[in-house]
């Protein structure tokens, strides 16, 4: 297993930042969707951003905003990354990744899922984001079956997401995909919305690593 990274999204308190990134995830996520229970807010807050090193990627979370907006925002938040959890088209994604923004297409799966439509994506997204089915856009808090991406055979890396907490280290060491890129964790490792427990987020980040090294002895 190459190295797993680790996405902590939802994220929208000053010191609770600053305790997340301390333990160093890879990406920290901000939504950017104002039905949200997690939105961060438009104008961009220097108290937020002050202490995000530069080895942790800052990713805007987006729900069909007018790709104008979602530019604008990634300029003056300073992100190197948007996600997109709506119905975004192919078109949509080529136009943010022509502004040189890394782009996460989030794919709601249940069973009937048809992966043959991930096609169109392949060349204008970076990673793709595998979450559960719900009935509004965003995560639910609950996981979809894993096994369900033994049917994704495309080249696009992906984050598992989904329902993700702290006892799931075991779960993540037992599933296994050539593709998978990441881990997405949210609302299992929050205290209340957008407020992260950052003692269970740096365990898990430690059990991550733990067992990666493990799986390369």
């Amino acid at each position: 297993m190459s190295e797993l990274k680790i996405k902590v999204c939802g994220m929208r308190d000053p010191e609770n930042i600053s305790g997340v990134v301390a333990v160093l995830p890879d990406y920290l996520g901000f939504i950017f969707y104002p039905k949200s229970k997690r939105f961060v807010g438009f104008e961009p807050s220097l108290e937020l951003l002050a202490d995000i090193p530069d080895s942790v990627k800052k990713v805007g979370v987006f729900v069909d905003e007018i790709p104008e907006k979602v530019i604008e925002i990634c300029q003056s938040w300073k992100l190197e990354v948007v996600q997109l959890h709506g119905k975004e088209s192919p078109e949509y994604c080529q136009q943010i990744q022509n502004f040189g923004i890394t782009v996460f297409k989030a794919f709601s799966l249940d069973e009937s899922f048809d992966f043959s439509g991930l096609k169109s994506y392949s060349g204008v997204c970076d990673y793709f984001l595998f979450d559960t089915k719900g009935q509004l856009p965003g995560g639910t808090g609950q996981k979809f079956n894993w096994q369900l991406l033994e049917n994704y055979k495309d080249e696009v890396p992906f984050f598992l997401s989904g329902g993700i907490g702290p006892g799931d280290v075991e779960s993540i060491r037992n599933f296994s995909h050539p593709k998978i890129f990441g881990i997405d964790i949210n609302s299992g490792f929050e205290v209340s919305p957008a407020l992260k427990d950052v003692k269970k987020v740096r365990k898990f980040i430690s059990e991550i690593r733990k067992m990666e090294r493990e799986f390369q002895c």
